[in-house]
């Protein structure tokens, strides 16, 4: 018997120490999940910090992934890749070697005190749709009902996203 495979979008972001590797070590560190398989990436985009300003601005990119896991399992797997990373929670939106947020999971909405899908902010941050209009502009918003292009037309986040590299 197989697994129903679900595609997920993954947001990654870093802005401490070497951001890029820091990517580039999450990423490796999913593709080691054996019920995760990476199908995009988008490129690396440099983002002005969104809430706490006072800190050095971000990389973000987002992946299409294929898993069989559902969405609290999924979770569990990027907080653990967070936590041995060496991921602090100190502030909320202050500095973070690695952020992995779950922003759309099929067309399945979440709502718990531990997760929510799509990822409640998702659609007001320029950092998270750029790089997810860049891989998958047609997808439609399961709550919004717009595409991430559209979404992205219409975004009052007047912060800068710049891209910083094509490929991670």
């Amino acid at each position: 018997m197989g697994f129903t495979l679900a595609t997920v979008y993954v947001s990654l972001g870093s802005n401490l120490g070497d951001r890029f590797q820091h990517l580039r070590k999450a990423i490796k560190r999913m593709e080691e999940v054996n019920r995760i398989s990476i199908k995009k990436v988008s490129s690396v985009y440099e983002s002005e910090p969104v809430g706490y300003k006072n800190q050095r601005w971000f990389l973000n990119l987002v992946l299409e992934i294929q898993t069989s896991f559902d969405p609290f399992p999924l979770l569990e797997h990027l907080l653990a890749i967070e936590d041995k990373m060496g991921r602090e929670r100190e502030e909320k939106w202050g500095p973070r070697n690695i952020d992995l947020d779950l922003l759309l999971y099929d067309n399945r909405i979440v709502n718990s005190d531990r997760l929510s899908i799509p990822h409640p902010q998702m659609h007001q941050r320029r950092f998270a749709l750029i790089p997810l209009a860049q891989i998958a502009p047609q997808l439609i918003h399961p709550l919004q009902k717009k595409s991430i292009e559209e979404l992205l037309e219409s975004c009052e986040d007047k912060s800068t996203v710049r891209l910083y590299s094509e490929k991670i």
